[in-house]
């Protein structure tokens, strides 16, 4: 597949060049999380061709931002992974996100798809790091069917797929109610109040989770 450049010596240009095709970002998105199968991808990235995503995946390959490992014991299978270059375009893919959050998120349209392990990169583009100052604690989430989990330290973050060993808390909630959450038409307060949520652990780890994430307040665009 033929590469479309910008032609222009300038560093957003030759950036653009190089994850600017459609469907590429999103793939990114999906590795900043951890390596992924091919099949992974398919399924957290529905309406992309298995031929699009192997020429998007060749791409990555080539131009030094993703490569080809083999997963640990038990899986042992093959996987794609971040390279150095690849892995620091997560501030990018995170400000993006803050980006859409308070200028892109209208109502759901009927025709978008939405994947509970979206929310594992999520978790980083809301974290308020000045909240988090002293504490240490690990939440384990459970959005739906899809676990996954926060370490907090001391004002850093590192959110990973899959269950924590020893949780000091641990919430879940619908995938409903959490949509709801981050359209700012429910709290998570109220979410548990409803029985569409529940937390349990430790009391302390509990009382500053409110404080750990904050959605930005959504604009009009047209304003």
């Amino acid at each position: 597949m033929e590469q479309r450049t910008y032609n222009q010596y300038c560093a957003t240009a030759r950036t653009l060049d190089l994850v600017g095709e459609r469907w590429t970002l999103l793939l990114i998105r999906e590795l900043l999380t951890g390596p992924k199968r091919f099949g992974d991808l398919q399924a957290s990235l529905r309406g992309l061709g298995t031929g699009l995503l192997a020429a998007r995946l060749r791409h990555l390959e080539n131009e030094g931002l993703a490569r080809r490992i083999k997963l640990p014991p038990p899986a042992r299978t093959p996987a794609y992974a971040l390279t150095e270059a690849g892995a620091e375009l997560g501030p990018v893919v995170l400000a993006l996100a803050r980006w859409g959050l308070r200028w892109a998120m209208e109502e759901r349209r009927e025709s978008e798809t939405f994947h509970p392990g979206w929310a594992v990169l999520g978790l980083r583009a809301c974290f308020d790091a000045e909240a988090a100052a002293g504490l240490h604690a690990v939440y384990e989430f459970r959005v739906g069917d899809e676990p996954f989990h926060a370490r907090v330290d001391d004002g850093l973050i590192e959110t990973v797929h899959g269950p924590a060993q020893h949780p000091d808390a641990t919430i879940a909630i619908s995938d409903d109610a959490f949509l709801r959450i981050t359209g700012h038409e429910l709290t998570l307060t109220e979410a548990i109040e409803s029985g569409a949520a529940s937390a349990a652990g430790d009391g302390e780890a509990l009382r500053r989770l409110g404080t750990l994430f904050r959605l930005p307040t959504p604009r009009c665009r047209n304003d």
